[in-house]
């Protein structure tokens, strides 16, 4: 089938090259000069950033994607396991606490902290490991076009369990093993890498720790950016073209429920025949197409590209629903090294209740926990000899009225107090009394850049937060209810935000169109197949 794919990211990427692998003929539109999306690339001065994801987690899920096209993540990515995986800076404590890539050590280092811990973190890794196991075989790579996946003989004989982790919150549940509040805010802090917080998280999630306390975390050479080019390699040898400055304008559509074999609900409005376009130079373009993959952010793609009797999801849905938090993020490139931190580096809030409830009430926290990347301690090609790239990240409100970012502190006055605040508490938490005076390149950004550049709902930093009611098959669907051929990808819809779910939710698309309703992943070729051997 003839196949457009809009919007350049992760997800559109990873989508296109599966169609095109299975025989499809893939165009992917994308508006920006380059691909990735949330995961860009900006340079400045000999520093390179990454602008957006830098956690690679769920490496399964990684080379599951490169597998099914016939190559590996460890053929198509330098990785690093990252020692130690991550160093967490508490308010009110001296001394940081580094979360090493071994279980062993995080045990130890558990029960150094509170006596009997270690004990407890085995039993809760355990439990995370088997949810972990459990998602992938039956929530995370399905479409719920099927509810028989949900009704095999393990998820029903584990439902006594489930049904407590779903009506408890991830921070009730740490706290029912974990008395000291800095393991609890490890534990609890990556419901904010789902777009949550630990009193708003479904405890199921505590999977998350699987992830990071029990095998580490890793780092693509060359940052993010060589992630996206690696999707870009094979997307493009699968033949699919990728076209940027295409700014779509419009989904076009027909009356009626359009050619068989084309994705579509019980009773289509219309079927999906295209889509409208406009090149940097203004002009107007239109491409016909059998099923076109809408792989921008869902509210975008519903509410203007969409006639509004053609909308499953039209504005008054997304008024019900939580976007999640924006963020202010701050490139900056510093002259000399920071040894202080490591690659990953968070730094808590002593009062983080105060701190989730003003993001939530549409405050911008004072103080404020946050994230810095330093990819420079693992990577020395993105600053030059001897200098430190940072990228600090604080959670605020989804709220393009916050404003944007800018070059060297010309940004929006609330962007860079942001910035300025966060630059100052990593400097006195971190022991760098001199961070600001060595700052050469400096650039923000704001929800007001989410909201304009990337069309992010609300101005939202990750995607739709992952509450009890935007998980799962609560979460926006895949297929238009109303529009035949239209099809979703992407963080706005299942299975939810992040690298690793963009690319499942690639895999759920090339399911629609196959018409699979299998809840597991798609098979990968087996060695033998000579398409796996395509390795260049």
């Amino acid at each position: 089938m003839r196949v457009v794919v809009v919007g350049g990211g992760i997800a559109g990427l990873a989508t296109a090259g599966l169609l095109a692998r299975d025989g499809h003929d893939v165009d992917i539109l994308e508006r920006h000069d380059a691909p990735g999306g949330r995961a860009g690339s900006w340079e400045s001065a000999g520093f390179r950033f990454d602008t957006g994801p830098s956690w690679y987690l769920m490496p399964e899920v990684f080379d599951h994607w490169f597998r099914l096209m016939g190559s590996s993540a460890a053929a198509e990515l330098d990785l690093h396991a990252l020692d130690p995986a991550y160093r967490v800076f508490f308010e009110g404590h001296t001394d940081p606490l580094d979360i090493d890539r071994e279980r062993a050590r995080n045990v130890a280092a558990f029960e150094a902290v509170e006596p009997g811990a270690g004990a407890r973190l085995e039993r809760y890794l355990d439990s995370a490991h088997d949810t972990y196991d459990m998602a992938l075989r039956h929530f995370l790579y399905t479409t719920f076009a099927s509810w028989h996946g949900l009704a095999s003989r393990e998820v029903l004989a584990r439902l006594p369990r489930l049904g407590p982790l779903l009506g408890r919150s991830l921070e009730s549940f740490v706290a029912g093993s974990f008395d000291d509040v800095r393991l609890r805010q490890v534990l609890g802090y990556p419901a904010v890498f789902l777009g949550s917080s630990p009193d708003r998280a479904p405890s199921i999630y505590h999977l998350m720790s699987a992830l990071d306390l029990d095998g580490g975390v890793r780092y693509p050479h060359g940052g993010f950016h060589a992630l996206v080019a690696a999707v870009v390699r094979r997307a493009e040898q699968a033949g699919a073209r990728v076209r940027t400055g295409a700014r779509v304008t419009e989904i076009t559509t027909a009356p009626g429920p359009g050619p068989t074999g084309v994705p579509a609900p019980h009773r289509p409005r219309a079927h999906a025949t295209g889509v409208r376009w406009t090149d940097a130079a203004g002009a107007a373009h239109e491409v016909r197409a059998d099923v076109v993959v809408a792989a921008a952010d869902l509210n975008h793609v519903e509410t203007e590209l969409l006639l509004p009797w053609l909308q499953t999801y039209p504005q008054r849905w997304w008024d019900r629903r939580d976007p999640g938090p924006g963020g202010v993020l701050a490139m900056l490139g510093v002259r000399g090294r920071v040894p202080e931190l490591a690659h990953h580096s968070l730094f808590f809030t002593a009062d983080w209740h105060t701190n989730f409830g003003d993001i939530r009430a549409g405050r911008v926290p004072d103080p404020a926990s946050l994230y810095v990347c330093a990819p420079s301690r693992t990577d020395r090609t993105v600053a030059p000899a001897g200098d430190e790239n940072l990228f600090v990240l604080v959670p605020v409100p989804a709220d393009p009225a916050l404003g944007r970012g800018g070059l060297d502190g010309a940004g929006d006055a609330g962007v860079e107090r942001v910035a300025d605040a966060a630059i100052d508490r990593v400097a006195d938490r971190a022991g760098v009394p001199d961070l600001r005076e060595r700052i050469a390149v400096r650039r923000t950004v704001g929800p007001g850049d989410f909201a304009a550049d990337l069309s992010s709902w609300s101005g939202g930093m990750l995607g739709p937060a992952h509450t009890l009611r935007q998980s799962a098959m609560f979460r926006a669907g895949n297929l238009s209810r109303h529009v035949g051929g239209l099809v979703y990808a992407g963080g706005s819809t299942i299975p939810g935000i992040g690298l690793p779910m963009c690319l499942i939710s690639a895999e759920l698309v090339l399911k629609r169109v196959r018409g699979d309703t299998s809840a597991g992943p798609v098979p990968a070729p087996r060695p033998d197949d000579r398409r796996t051997a395509e390795v260049p």
